[in-house]
């Protein structure tokens, strides 16, 4: 599918792995030149050079942690102009209000809600001032469900879609879109582990992490490149959802 992307720039934070990459991958088969954003430089590169593999598009990489304002903006002047930013760094811890200390509250909102507002607030005035672009913010759906025991990723992420929402009135009106997206549950290295714990609490067991989904459409999590791009899922693994755009 083409998407007329082709030489845009986008930027992905969280881009070296998860749905970040599976994200940066889609935009790089569309023609995009990408630049991923990732606290680990050895995680980065090896995603870097998987999409480069993938497509002949220049690929960058700026190892960050984007849990400050100053940092945001050193990142944002770095890469330069964009055309496409992607919020998706952040890593939440569960627990109920009780289980999460005040600093672990902080510092997971740091990265993840105040973050993606910093990024929003860097690069929304030169997109505006140029009447072009698209801010995207991945979110989660714990902010529409309000599990208690993820609380503290529960209100982040209500407060990203408010955030989100009121941004994106907005945005028309300068020549712009903001668009947040809410994944259910993503086959991503933190779900593993997380369901893996969950597992062995509740069945003594970690091995059967995967029973923990039955319930669940097609009795699975979501891959990534489900959610970097839905249509281009393999009908082998979701035979519901069309291997070609509908």
């Amino acid at each position: 599918m083409d998407l007329k992307l082709a030489g845009r720039t986008a930027l992905v934070t969280g881009g070296s792995k998860g749905i970040g990459r599976a994200t940066a991958e889609v935009l790089a088969d569309e023609g995009c030149n990408v630049i991923l954003v990732a606290r680990n430089q050895d995680a980065l590169e090896t995603a870097a050079a998987a999409i480069r593999r993938r497509r002949q598009i220049n690929v960058r990489t700026i190892p960050a942690d984007l849990s400050s304002d100053a940092t945001v903006r050193r990142v944002a002047a770095e890469a330069g102009p964009l055309d496409i930013l992607v919020n998706n760094a952040g890593a939440i811890p569960p627990g109920d209000l009780l289980g999460v200390d005040d600093e672990r509250w902080r510092q997971a909102w740091n990265l993840k809600v105040f973050g993606y507002i910093s990024f929003c607030r860097t690069v929304y005035g030169a997109m505006k001032s140029r009447r072009e672009g698209v801010i995207i913010n991945v979110i989660g759906s714990a902010g529409e469900k309000f599990p208690p025991s993820y609380i503290a990723g529960a209100s982040g992420n209500a407060a990203l879609m408010a955030f989100t929402r009121a941004l994106g009135k907005q945005a028309p009106a300068n020549g712009l879109r903001v668009v947040g997206i809410n994944p259910g549950p993503v086959e991503t290295e933190r779900h593993v582990m997380l369901q893996r714990d969950h597992a062995a609490k509740t069945l003594g067991d970690p091995e059967r992490w995967r029973e923990l989904s039955k319930n669940m459409p097609f009795s699975r999590p979501a891959a990534p490149a489900e959610i970097g791009m839905p249509w281009r899922s393999s009908p082998a693994r979701c035979p519901d959802i069309p291997p070609e755009p509908f």
